[in-house]
């Protein structure tokens, strides 16, 4: 994990994406535990409570799950529905931004498919 302490993305932020990310690439599998509040706590030098809020973004969204006791585990379906809302993020904005451009530069429908095409070939 690494974290930006200077950027304008709040830290509870930053470890809420950091987990998710973890999840979406199979490092934290569904069903196993993630680290701790108190290990990402003293590991990273950040307030156990801005790890807990981190972490509380994750259980809101059924991500991980909290085992009074014991820990966070990482909720089955979770690495799914991390890559749908990834997906829908992606489709929503990064695809908007790109076909606005393209329209202010005259690219046609057909050209773009044309680039996106040849991009997935390369």
């Amino acid at each position: 994990m690494e974290f930006d302490y200077s950027g304008t993305t709040p830290l509870f932020q930053q470890i809420a994406e950091q987990i998710e990310e973890g999840i979406l690439n199979g490092s934290f599998k569904e069903g196993e535990q993630i680290p701790s509040t108190t290990e990402i706590s003293k590991s990273f030098a950040i307030n156990p409570a801005t790890v807990l809020k981190g972490m509380n973004v994750l259980v809101e969204r059924e991500l991980i799950e909290k085992k009074r006791g014991i820990g966070m585990f990482v909720l089955s379906g979770a690495q799914q529905k991390v890559k749908e809302y990834r997906r829908e993020l992606f489709l929503t904005n990064e695809v908007g931004q790109i076909v606005a451009e393209a329209k202010k530069l005259g690219i046609t429908a057909e050209q773009l498919k044309e680039l996106i095409e040849r991009g997935y070939e390369a």
